[in-house]
């Protein structure tokens, strides 16, 4: 069987799952029965300074549901840890004297003043936890006093908080990041040139849920009144991983490690992070909709794909993906796909011709010789895809690559050779030979 252990940052665990800083690792109790179920690793609730932060009593999440009630993320407005520091202190110290061989992370908010993390940090590491993770993700609450995403918005703010905190740590040290941004990667590139010895993310999302239809009011509400919070959850996952991905393939932050974050629900959720950069991964949603058992899901299934794969471990895939991802310019003009039915799947449904016809390029037929026939007319598509997301049964449509002859919707020869924008003669800016 592929070997599961995982080494980040000279940081050891059995497995790359471990449990994301929120309310599963808020106490020891908490800890202890992830341990007990087979987590990697967790990253403890954040902690601050004392006296702690007050949290609402009353709701802290709002969900947002598929047609069948499943959760698919939740917007949450909890803060930091609102429990005694020293509390804490003395159950991360007792959590790692039992489970030594399970990787405990802290995760770790202050204001922006040196001398407070001068001071703190050392509280924290003589507790015996493996590393820091600072985090500078959180987008309200602890950002409307200065913390959380009102660092992480801003490079130079990243880079000095970072700088006090290595100036002082032992341990390694992980920034957390918010992607309430428009680039990621000028604050991964501060956190990396400030020292600090990986990434993670991604944090939550800016959000509201809904609106209560009775009432009008944005739903939920804190006797009457609502805001903004951070959402998470499965519907995240597509931004984590463009976020990860883009680290992950510059040249200046290639090097960087990352802690992969958002949306991992499933064993195909942790290959997609692993392949496309990260080195290890956090959960939490998961967790708190299916409990700590999840874990036998994700582990069972990781280690039954890199079987299948021949991979001996999660280091054989790591990045595996990445020479894949470039940006839109770099893409074969000269490429051609169309979609193709297979009419013994086909249930007669109708959604690709519906899609196609009211939305995309009349590609798709409804009948055919006066019998209703879903078909796909060549010289109308475009290759697009869209049939392909809508159809409700696993392949049956596909994509099939035009290699030779005619371009039935073009009509002109197809060509072998690559061409991209930066080349193509429709471009003013065309670079030249």
């Amino acid at each position: 069987m592929a070997d599961l252990k995982c080494e980040f940052l000279g940081i050891h665990s059995p497995n790359p799952f471990w449990l994301a800083s929120a309310p599963p690792t808020d106490k020891a109790y908490n800890v202890n029965r992830a341990f007990e179920a087979g987590w990697g690793g967790v990253v403890w609730k954040t902690l601050g300074e004392d006296p702690p932060i007050v949290n609402v009593n009353g709701p802290r999440y709002g969900a947002l549901h598929s047609n069948d009630r499943r959760v698919i993320g939740f917007n949450n407005i909890e803060l930091i840890t609102d429990r005694p520091l020293q509390t804490n202190l003395d159950e991360i110290r007792q959590i790692k004297k039992d489970w030594p061989d399970r990787a405990v992370v802290v995760s770790l908010m202050l204001p922006m003043q040196e001398e407070i993390w001068a001071k703190y940090v050392p509280m924290i590491e003589d507790t015996g936890a493996d590393g820091l993770e600072l985090n500078f993700g959180c987008p309200h609450g602890m950002s409307e006093r200065g913390m959380g995403a009102a660092v992480g918005q801003v490079p130079e703010y990243i880079s000095m908080a970072t700088s006090w905190c290595k100036n002082v740590a032992r341990v390694p040290v992980i920034v957390k990041l918010t992607p309430n941004v428009t680039n990621i990667l000028p604050p991964a590139k501060a956190a990396m040139d400030a020292g600090a010895d990986a990434v993670s993310l991604i944090n939550t999302i800016n959000s509201i849920m809904r609106v209560d239809y009775d009432t009008l009011q944005m739903h939920p509400t804190t006797d009457g009144l609502g805001t903004h919070g951070g959402y998470c959850g499965e519907a995240v996952k597509p931004i984590a991983l463009h976020m990860v991905a883009e680290i992950a393939r510059h040249n200046e932050t290639s090097n960087l490690p990352i802690s992969g974050i958002g949306g991992i629900t499933d064993w195909r959720d942790a290959v997609d992070f692993l392949a496309l950069g990260a080195d290890n991964l956090q959960v939490c949603t998961a967790a708190m909709i299916y409990g700590f058992k999840i874990i036998d899901d994700l582990t069972d299934g990781l280690s039954n794909f890199l079987d299948n794969k021949g991979m001996a471990s999660i280091n054989d895939l790591v990045g595996s993906a990445i020479p894949s991802v470039t940006d839109w310019q770099y893409l074969n003009l000269n490429y051609v796909e169309k979609a193709f039915i297979d009419q013994d799947l086909c249930i007669q449904c109708g959604r690709c011709h519906i899609a196609c016809e009211d939305t995309s390029h009349q590609a798709i037929t409804c009948s055919v010789d006066g019998r209703r026939h879903f078909e796909v007319i060549d010289a109308e598509c475009v290759g697009c895809n869209l049939c392909t997301s809508v159809c409700p049964v696993d392949g049956c449509i596909s994509m099939k690559a035009v290699s030779d002859g005619i371009d039935a919707r073009t009509g002109n020869p197809i060509q072998s050779e690559k061409l991209n924008w930066t080349m193509h003669p429709n471009n003013p800016m065309k670079k030249v030979p």
